[in-house]
């Protein structure tokens, strides 16, 4: 596939052993110094040159597909044939779990490697040297549904990151082009049933493959050249293409690609060299050809989106596409067999098997500087044919290629300068000539005019200085009347606070009478409960003197009785004794009984007494409580006037002293002539000042002695500190010092909660970290951590310590004063909200500490594993909700990192959670870097079998 050297001279560019030009070399706008030509340039007959040989390998890449929807369904039981090494830029490719093998390539792309990585690595060197002059080719190979066309042909218009080579290659070709000088055009062809069709022209079939027998050079006539004006019509002819190439639906690829399609970008660059000529010639002609002579760079860039490979039993073929895929898989068997006599240097290379091998011929073995990229599929199920893709990148690794440099002398463009000239040089004369007769009349009307204009000017400046006095004047009149009314704010500020002072002064006394009457009320009522237990005892007493009464009347008429029987018997002295005591007991009775009744009486009337006592003294105290809520309201809102007038006051006096210099600035005095814009203009400056004054004021009351001031003073600190730039301000003005005061003095929940926010928004700035640090904030908050029973509180401060967790250079100090601990305390609160953050920040530790490690920076066992993380995420990494389980298999994987940890691992029982956690973990990185432990650590190894 090689080309002969055609006799002449040309510029020849070193290469370095990987095909790129060095930088050390490159000429301006991409085009390399040239050394002095031969006399032989002169002659019309040198057309083209080809320059002396470099030689330079084909370069691989290996791009790896992402699993499908099929192979995403299989969950855990997919299965995967394919291990990638980018950083050794290796790939490991296992045929089952004891056997595999592994290849070198020039660059290992993962499944999540971008389009415009791709491009850089992969064409975006080919493409520069194409800009240099030198001819190139960037080919994708690989199975039915790997993503060759998706890497090459995705167009991405609305998407740019999703821009295939195609696009890329000419978007950075017209960037770096001048389309003046410079022309780009594109031929877009494609290979179906061994038959070159015109995806530009679709009407232009079995279009011939014609080679140069001198140069070996391949051409297509017939085919369609369009030139490039831009990206937009870049887009319009792939569009076109594609919509005419050759697709079809199987069971591997919806839009498998039945044709080989190959994009031609011709380029021609002008450039200049230095003449030496000892030829005499008239003036003008030397004047013309002492500047550099022009020159034509001609390259050309195959970029090519080849059908993948299929075999039938599995793509479903059938008809039709059984024909599409034999022609495919012969033309892939003709360009390995290609590929396979290039690499072992055989003496025969068999070109003329294929139209594809024929077109390709200048790019492998030939003068073309390659890049190849060969694209697999990650499942196992594919393996003879990812394995036999990778075999062919690594064949195609040996092709070694011969660029050559290719450009000729513009005598086109050389003749159509000289005449350009000469016809500029004859209309400068006439020009000359005409400007010679005219110029002395131009500059006296030019004089006039300016004589005229200066006469207006000073006229114009005195009115407008006239104006500038007239709005001076109406200026310092407004100021005045803003003073006046400053005056009056003031006025009624101090009448406000006499009335706010005497208004405290009546609640205080109103207060003090409410706690006497409270006080009086409670000895009413306890009185009261005397006076209803004396009531019940001489109810008692009430009722055993009626049945004493009772029992005396019972006495009596015993008496009676007795008597009546004296009587009868005529025993007239017992009789008479007998009335003298009834009438002593029956008046002894009646007496008591009257007593009783007056006490009774009595009684009744004090209790009512007592209850309309009791009530008054209620219903006063409901009346005092009305009037003291009454009273708060009132100073309450004589307090917020009060403190909007302050502010006012204070921000129309800053208004004044930076608006008082400025009187006769001019911008000031265009801008307003009447009474109302130098009142907006005046409130827009105070305005201005008030915002620049307001951070240091509200600072400045996070060290006020009201609790209600300070709580709403650290939640406006910490709104403002989610702003980045905000944050520098707060440091600047001292508030990282008042609110890490605040955490240590303060006892109020709401303050922590707000103050650990404020903290927590600070800490996400590398630069605050080591502040907070320095100042013992993590001590603070882990204080506060083991104080707190507020659930709010507990996850701000743990995402306070998360944040600070992110930077390694403060583990020791945040381990040594309690932070880590204070994380794991912070677990038995059983809060998702509070575990998340917890789980983050154990997250960020093991990662940061992770890195440090691998880098060589630090060495022996994780700092975590003192404190006993590893032992507690072992045992409880799948009890907490998705996002926490997440964060904590993630640190779990970056402890398993460090071979230092190994032991304390095994021992924790940590390698079934390892396991778990490669197989089940939602995290692509946390699965990958669980895999990675097991598969590079010896204990591990060791372990499982």
């Amino acid at each position: 596939m090689a080309t002969g050297a055609a006799a002449g001279r040309a510029s020849v560019r070193p290469v370095d052993r990987n095909g790129a030009a060095p930088r050390g070399s490159a000429r301006s706008k991409s085009v390399a110094p040239r050394r002095p030509p031969s006399p032989a340039r002169a002659r019309p007959a040198a057309a083209d040159h080809d320059g002396a040989a470099d030689v330079c390998r084909v370069r691989v890449a290996v791009r790896i597909r992402p699993k499908n929807a099929d192979e995403l369904a299989q969950g855990a039981d997919f299965d995967t044939c394919v291990e990638l090494q980018p950083e050794c830029k290796k790939l490991k490719l296992k045929k089952n779990n004891w056997a595999s093998e592994s290849y070198q390539f020039d660059e290992i792309f993962t499944e999540n490697a971008s389009q415009k990585r791709v491009y850089q690595v992969v064409a975006k060197p080919v493409v520069e040297s194409v800009l240099e002059g030198y001819n190139g080719t960037v080919m994708a190979y690989g199975q039915t549904g790997t993503g060759k066309t998706y890497t090459v042909g995705q167009l991405g218009k609305e998407d740019p990151s999703q821009r295939g080579i195609m696009v890329r290659a000419l978007e950075h070709i017209l960037s770096s082009i001048s389309l003046e000088t410079d022309s780009v055009a594109v031929s877009y062809l494609q290979l179906y049933l061994e038959s070159v069709q015109d995806l530009l022209a679709p009407e232009k079939t079995n279009i011939p493959i014609v080679e140069d027998p001198k140069s070996g050079e391949v051409s297509l006539p017939g085919a369609a050249i369009v030139e490039i004006k831009d990206l937009e019509h870049v887009f319009q002819l792939l569009q076109i293409g594609e919509t005419n190439r050759h697709a079809a639906n199987t069971k591997m690829n919806t839009e498998s690609s039945r044709s080989h399609a190959i994009l031609i970008i011709y380029l021609q660059r002008s450039v200049r060299i230095k003449e030496e000529s000892t030829s005499t010639i008239p003036n003008v002609a030397e004047h013309i050809l002492a500047d550099d002579l022009p020159l034509v760079l001609k390259s050309k860039l195959l970029i090519v989106d080849l059908a993948g490979s299929e075999r039938i039993d599995k793509s479903g073929s059938e008809g039709h596409m059984i024909e599409e895929a034999k022609f495919i898989n012969l033309s892939l068997s003709s360009l390995g067999k290609c590929i396979n006599a290039l690499a072992e240097n055989s003496p025969h290379i068999p070109t003329r098997d294929s139209k594809l091998t024929r077109m390709l011929r200048d790019s492998f073995g030939g003068t073309a500087r390659t890049s190849l990229v060969v694209t697999v599929g990650p499942s196992i199920r594919h393996y003879s044919e990812t394995s036999s893709t990778i075999l062919f990148g690594q064949r195609a690794m040996k092709v070694v290629n011969t660029i050559r440099l290719k450009e000729e002398v513009d005598y086109e463009s050389l003749y159509k300068k000289v005449e350009s000239e000469v016809d500029h040089l004859t209309s400068e004369i006439e020009r000359q000539q005409k400007l010679k007769h005219n110029e002395k009349t131009q500059l006296e009307e030019r004089l006039k005019e300016s004589e005229t204009f200066l006469n207006d000017l000073r006229m114009t400046s005195a009115m407008q200085i006239e104006n500038l006095q007239k709005e001076k004047h109406q200026f310092e009149y407004a100021i005045k009347r803003l003073m006046h009314e400053l005056e009056e704010k003031e006025h009624q500020n101090k009448v406000l606070s006499e009335r706010i002072i005497h208004l405290e002064t009546s609640l205080n006394e109103k207060k003090q009478q409410q706690l006497e009457i409270f006080s009086s009320t409670k000895i009413l009522a306890e009185t009261s409960k005397g006076h209803e237990k004396k009531m019940v005892e001489l109810v008692k007493q009430l009722e055993e003197e009626r049945s004493r009464s009772a029992s005396m009347k019972s006495h009596f008429n015993i008496l009676q009785q007795q008597l009546s029987d004296a009587q009868n018997s005529a025993q007239e002295n017992t009789a008479r004794e007998l009335k003298r005591e009834l009438s002593k007991v029956t008046k002894e009775f009646t007496i008591q009984v009257h007593s009783l009744e007056e006490k009774n009486s009595q009684l009744i009337s004090e209790k009512d007494l007592i209850h309309v006592e009791l009530k008054s003294a209620k219903e006063k105290v409901q009346h005092e409580t009305r009037h003291r809520e009454s009273l708060e309201a009132e100073v309450l809102r004589l307090k917020r006037p009060l403190t909007d007038n302050c502010v006012e006051e204070s921000k129309a006096l800053s208004g004044m002293i930076r608006s008082g210099s400025g009187l006769g600035s001019d911008a000031l005095m265009s801008k307003s002539g009447k009474f109302k814009e130098t009142l907006s203009s005046l409130r827009g400056l105070i305005s201005k000042i008030f915002e620049e004054v307001g951070l240091t004021s509200v600072l400045a009351l996070l060290k006020s002695k009201d609790l209600e001031v300070q709580i709403h003073a650290v939640k406006v600190v910490a709104n403002l500190s989610v702003e980045d730039i905000n944050q520098e301000k707060i440091v600047e003005e001292g508030g990282l010092d008042a609110l890490l005061s605040l955490l240590e003095t303060s006892e109020n929940t709401t303050i922590h909660r707000a103050t650990a926010g404020a903290i927590a928004n600070l800490a996400m700035n590398v630069s605050n970290q080591g502040l907070i640090m320095s100042k013992g904030g993590a001590r603070l908050l882990a204080n506060v951590a083991s104080k707190t029973d507020d659930l709010p509180t507990m996850r701000m401060v743990a995402g306070a310590i998360a944040n600070l967790c992110g930077n390694e250079k403060w583990h020791m100090m945040l381990k040594r004063d309690g932070g880590i601990k204070a994380m794991l305390a912070m677990f038995q609160t059983g809060n998702d909200d509070v575990i998340a953050q917890i789980a983050r920040g154990l997250a960020n530790f093991a990662k940061c500490e992770s890195q440090v490690t691998s880098q060589g920076h630090r060495k022996g066992p994780s700092l975590l594993i003192e404190d006993g993380v590893l032992t507690w995420i072992v045992a409880n990494s799948t009890m907490f909700s998705p996002p926490a389980r997440r964060h904590i298999e993630l640190a779990f994987s970056y402890l398993a990192q460090n071979e230092e940890n190994s032991r304390d691992i095994i021992v924790a029982g940590g390698i079934k959670e390892l396991l778990r956690i490669s197989r089940e973990s939602s995290r692509e990185d946390a699965r990958s870097l669980a895999k990675k432990a097991l598969n590079s650590n010896p204990a591990f190894l060791k372990e499982i079998q």
